[in-house]
């Protein structure tokens, strides 16, 4: 047992070195958020440094603490905060102060009175919410100012003094010097999303070409679909701190280089129904799997095609992560172009042979898969045109041909023109567009 404890320690031991030192390679080799961690901590270090060399050094201030201690809480995660934390550790250390210095005078100087006065207020009102994290501030002020001895106006205007001064080097250092703007990760969570989706349409399709797969292994592939709601929380908190990021932040004018903006939050939404038609395709194998089978299985050859056509729907997905990467554009649309049209053959010959289906109960959840397929390829091959009108597409999702029904705008365009008179070009934009098409209206062109 003992022996077994000490393997387990050490191996706990080996896991947390190997994870500190991919952290810092993940820092010397290029940008990232391990990168803008020594950046932010490098930061924090300097402005407190630098309060202590104005307050302790040159001015010779009397408890010169204070300074380099606030510099080092408001050198915050964005520039925002470090603002709204100065304000609200202003706030607090002045109340400690000002109490403390009252306390110590009515206990004529006594530690231990002014402590049992002070502390307890202090303390309850650090746990007003408006104050956030820097309530706990106020009393351990108070506790400065009762065990340095020093309670005279003069002293606390000292203190006020060396807070003001350490807040201002803070928030200037924080606001000035590469100040922080969190943009890499929404860009990390939303190529987690198409890549973690990839990732399990292998899985299953692998799996659904076995004949023996089982209801663990489709448990598995519903787990896994639902933990993409994990991502998907991931990139809303991103976007919050993109935002929060902004706010009162010079960096965006300061700062020649840097990451481009995140794609906008429509992108967000398109992922949100994706993942919930992946998750719903996965519960219903997971409702055809085992003894106790809620549903009835399709037939093999069913999943079989039905596991080509996710593998396209992969192959979708994969080429959505390297356009929103910016990774070898040309090769990803092309590969990209090919899988929508690969995908839209398999689907329409898959329900073809749905409609010849002779066993209704295999024919429920065979029809359930293909509805949940259809609108998890519409979002990643349609998004451009989730408004267009119901009349105006095919029972398949596809639009109908422009010379069908009323004439397009290239045919009006083309009626009642002279002879060599020129057509200003326009008409139909291209179909097909994916998430990352409007996220960063980069895509290549379609063919029409």
């Amino acid at each position: 047992m003992a022996e077994a404890r000490g393997t387990a320690g050490w191996r706990w031991v080996w896991w947390e070195v190997a994870a500190v030192g991919r952290t810092v390679r993940g820092a010397v080799r290029g940008s990232g958020p391990e990168r803008d961690t020594v950046v932010q901590s490098l930061k924090a270090a300097g402005a407190a440094v630098t309060a202590w060399a104005l307050t302790g050094w040159w001015l010779n201030a009397p408890l010169a603490l204070m300074a380099p201690w606030t510099a080092l809480a408001l050198v915050d995660a964005t520039v925002y905060r470090s603002l709204r934390s100065g304000l609200q550790q202003l706030v607090v250390i002045v109340l400690g102060a000002l109490l403390a210095s009252a306390a110590m005078a009515v206990t004529d100087g006594s530690t231990l009175g002014a402590m049992l006065i002070v502390l307890p207020v202090m303390t309850l009102i650090g746990t007003h919410r408006r104050l956030g994290a820097q309530g706990i501030y106020g009393a351990t002020t108070a506790l400065f100012v009762i065990t340095y001895g020093a309670y005279s106006l003069t002293e606390v205007g000292h203190r006020l003094m060396e807070t003001a001064i350490g807040a201002v080097i803070g928030i200037t250092v924080n606001a000035l010097i590469l100040p922080p703007v969190h943009l890499r990760n929404v860009h990390d969570q939303l190529r987690r999303l198409p890549r973690e989706s990839a990732e399990l349409l292998c899985i299953m399709a692998e799996g659904l070409r076995d004949e023996e797969w089982s209801a663990t292994d489709a448990a598995g592939w519903h787990d896994r679909a639902r933990r993409l709601g994990q991502v998907l929380r991931a990139l809303a908190s991103a976007r919050e701190w993109n935002t929060e990021s902004s706010r009162f932040n010079p960096g965006f004018r300061l700062r020649r280089t840097g990451p481009p903006p995140p794609p906008p939050e429509k992108a967000d939404a398109v992922w949100e129904r994706a993942v919930a038609h992946l998750s719903a395709i996965t519960r219903t194998l997971a409702g055809t799997a085992g003894e106790k089978a809620r549903l009835t299985a399709p037939g093999a050859a069913f999943l079989r095609r039905y596991a080509d056509l996710a593998d396209e729907a992969a192959t979708l997905c994969q080429a959505e992560e390297d356009l929103i990467a910016d990774s070898d554009r040309a090769a990803a649309g092309e590969r990209y172009r090919r899988a929508r049209a690969r995908a839209q053959e398999l689907y329409d010959g898959l329900a073809d042979d749905f409609r010849e289906q002779r066993d209704p109960p295999a024919a429920a959840a065979s029809g359930e898969l293909l509805v949940e397929m259809k609108q998890l390829l519409h979002e990643l091959t349609h998004f451009a045109e989730p408004d267009a009108p119901a009349d105006a597409r095919k029972p398949d999702g596809r639009r109908k041909p422009r010379g069908q029904g009323k004439p397009g705008r290239e045919e009006k365009q083309g009626q009642g023109v002279k002879p060599g008179q020129e057509v200003k070009p326009g008409g139909a934009r291209g179909r097909g567009r994916t998430a990352a098409d409007a996220a960063a209206d980069a895509r290549p062109s379609d063919p029409t």
